[in-house]
């Protein structure tokens, strides 16, 4: 079991449109022109209570020697070796095709649950016709319309029984998870950490095949360490090193309480770092930002490091209260400040503050920063307490939620991290109806 959902199949059957469906949002580029997708999309979806990831991949072209063809046919591979649960697409409209025959051989032997989705299903005559796809032999075969949704709700409910509740699994270390883009030093960093030669490093990218967890109990601290990476071997297509990295990401961040996001500091803050970011903060974990290689900055001036870091905090706002330190692997400079920021984070994601606590705190601020009317109505706030999830979330009991503005949920927000420190970590705060 895991928490990343596959979507695959050959190119133009609407697995871009199913994802959109599911996630909630027109994130993926769609179009009636085959093959769009060559950049990999993930994104969330919840249903039944289960948060998980949801990554559309390319369409599949069985034997083609198309650059971008070939990449897609590697990354599907990759896709099923990580995710949890597979969502093979096909077209109702053009019937079962030698491409579809050549993914279903590929994904018969595969050991993870395969839902046979018919998309286009959008009438009874369809509906009839689509019966020629359980010649295919899969098990679990399901009719949808992904452009309207119908049919994606039964789906969703076999599909969520084979995702993990990560937020109810017991975890008594902290996991702290090293991530980022392929050779900005990952496995270097767990090996300096763990003061042995515990991952291969080499000059090539990608080297780490798979996540390799490290049990650290030294110096009075104990946890275990996720070294995360690239690629089972070295490869000329750079997209595929990507979407390993990408990959191998994902699920270490699903796995872990606190994420160490290492840089390049010639590279900088890259779009890939801000994903990841990105994905930490919708699953609710610490992050730590760790610039390496900063013993080979040239030219270092008083001011650069201060100037560096507020262009990354700039790039990542708003959520952009996290530490950031600038280290050097290979120096092994401030490498365990690294931990004690890490285990910092970890401390502030398991804040529990007292409900009284919050009520004196928070219902003096509210009265003296009322919040601005909705239509010559205001809301009157009852009390707050914090909810009993793993990561700190608040519910604010009002008359009524839906006129209290989003701009005074983030003043709320904004006055929780300055009462109490939360630096490293995403919080909620919810409007609950309270008469």
């Amino acid at each position: 079991m895991g928490n990343i959902v596959a979507i695959v199949g050959r190119p133009n059957v609407g697995k871009s449109t199913l994802y959109n469906r599911l996630v909630g949002e027109r994130d993926a580029i769609t179009d009636d022109f085959s093959g769009v997708t060559r950049d990999r999309k993930y994104g969330f979806c919840e249903w039944n209570g289960k948060r998980f990831t949801v990554v559309d991949t390319g369409g599949f072209v069985h034997g083609s020697d198309d650059v971008f063809e070939s990449a897609i046919r590697q990354q599907v591979r990759i896709a099923l070796e990580e995710a949890a649960v597979v969502i093979f697409m096909v077209d109702a409209q053009t019937g079962i095709t030698d491409l579809d025959d050549s993914m279903a051989k590929l994904l018969r032997r595969s050991t993870k649950p395969v839902y046979l989705v018919v998309n286009k299903v959008d009438n009874h005559r369809r509906l009839l016709e689509a019966n020629e796809f359980y010649s295919m032999g899969f098990e679990n075969v399901f009719f949808v319309a992904s452009i309207n949704g119908t049919g994606t709700g039964d789906l969703l409910d076999e599909v969520v029984e084979h995702i993990e509740n990560m937020e109810e699994l017991e975890t008594p270390l902290p996991r702290f998870a090293i991530v980022g883009r392929p050779n900005v030093g990952k496995s270097s960093l767990t090996n300096a950490l763990l003061e042995e030669d515990r991952n291969i490093v080499t000059p090539i990218a990608g080297t780490t095949r798979d996540p390799t967890h490290s049990h650290y109990n030294k110096y009075g601290k104990e946890f275990i360490l996720i070294d995360t990476a690239g690629i089972r071997k070295k490869t000329k297509v750079e997209e595929d090193l990507e979407f390993y990295s990408v990959m191998r990401a994902i699920r270490a961040v699903e796995n872990s309480d606190v994420c160490l996001l290492v840089i390049d500091a010639k590279d900088g803050l890259e779009s890939q770092d801000q994903n990841i970011i990105r994905l930490a903060q919708k699953r609710h974990k610490g992050l730590v930002i760790l610039v390496n290689k900063w013993d080979l900055v040239q030219n270092k001036e008083t001011n650069t490091p201060r100037d560096y870091e507020l262009a990354i905090r700039n790039k990542i706002a708003p959520f952009n209260d996290v530490p950031i330190l600038f280290i050097s692997v290979l120096e092994k400079q401030r490498i365990f400040q690294a931990i004690e920021a890490a285990m910092e984070v970890h401390e502030n994601r398991s804040r529990r503050i007292k409900t009284s606590e919050l009520n004196d705190t928070f219902l003096p601020i509210i009265e003296q920063t009322p919040p601005p009317s909705v239509k010559g109505r205001y809301p009157k706030f009852k009390y707050v307490t914090q909810l009993p999830t793993p990561y700190p979330s608040f519910a604010f009991f009002v008359n009524n939620p839906n006129w209290v503005r989003d701009s005074y949920v983030q003043f709320l927000e904004n006055k929780l991290r300055e009462t109490y420190n939360f630096t490293g970590v995403p919080i909620e705060v919810y409007m609950r109806s309270k008469t």
